[in-house]
């Protein structure tokens, strides 16, 4: 047994993976998939025979979960894809600033400040209208890759 120290030097950062890796043979529509580096929800799957070569391909159609972009990739259907990890938080909606942010309440107490309003023009005026005939409104917040949006609104009824 040697007396010597081992030094390891590490540059990840703490916390889970934004991503991770799955089977492209395994996924499936309306599951998630990471193209040309964006989240996206796959739409339509694809997978072609066995060919010269050996592998099977899949091609994969997806819409990206943040600025509805459609993108699409051909992966063999043996290798590993990314996946995002996708979550959606539910937050009361508190208030809307001048410059589009807006100021939500979580769970725990506190306030939200760094989201901004959805740039969807259906869900940005439903908010606005909502909030200004003073509704309780509860938005979700889908996040994935370090990003976050407004994706969907729902009505609890009028304040108190």
């Amino acid at each position: 047994m040697s007396d010597e120290e081992h030094h390891f030097e590490s540059k990840a950062d703490a916390g889970a993976s934004k991503t991770f890796p799955q089977q492209a043979g395994t996924i499936r529509k309306n599951g998630y998939i990471v193209i040309k580096n964006r989240p996206c929800k796959v739409m339509e799957v694809s997978t072609s025979k066995t060919g010269k070569h050996g592998h099977a391909k899949c091609h994969f159609v997806g819409i990206d979960i943040f600025n509805g972009k459609k993108l699409e990739d051909i992966v063999p259907s043996s290798h590993n894809c990314d996946v995002p990890h996708v979550n959606r938080t539910d937050y009361q909606l508190i208030d809307i600033s001048e410059d589009g942010f807006v100021s939500l309440l979580t769970e725990t107490g506190n306030t939200k400040d760094d989201l901004r309003l959805p740039t969807d023009e259906n869900l940005l005026s439903q908010i606005k209208d909502g909030f200004a005939e003073g509704k309780d409104l509860v938005v979700s917040v889908m996040s994935a890759m370090g990003e976050e949006q407004i994706c969907s609104l729902k009505d609890i009824g009028p304040k108190n």
